[in-house]
């Protein structure tokens, strides 16, 4: 009666460190949720980031505003009668030889 006891309950905590430790167990599937979690996270940045290109790229297609601003923002491009002003912030440094 002991000895079936014994093996019962030996049994039991196999059973036990196979449902939470095991291939496929509680641990690993908590660890699956999370990585899903994460990377749910990654694809809605993702999608957000995909969104905003499309709409770039679907201004650029349509209207020449939107070429014509990103030429001048980026490579510094004006046209054939504008003049380019340059203004620069700061004070400029002045190498004083005075010892």
């Amino acid at each position: 009666m002991r000895l079936t006891i014994l093996l019962l309950i030996l049994l039991f905590i196999g059973l036990q460190y196979k449902l939470w430790w095991g291939d496929g167990g509680l641990l690993e599937l908590w660890q699956l949720k999370q990585s899903v979690v994460q990377q749910q996270s990654l694809n809605s940045n993702m999608e957000e980031q995909n969104s905003a290109l499309a709409a770039e790229v679907e201004d650029l297609k349509m209207g020449d505003a939107a070429l014509e601003e990103r030429a001048r923002t980026e490579l510094g491009m004006i046209k054939d009668d504008e003049i380019f002003y340059q203004i620069v912030n700061g004070s400029a440094n002045v190498n004083n030889s005075s010892q």
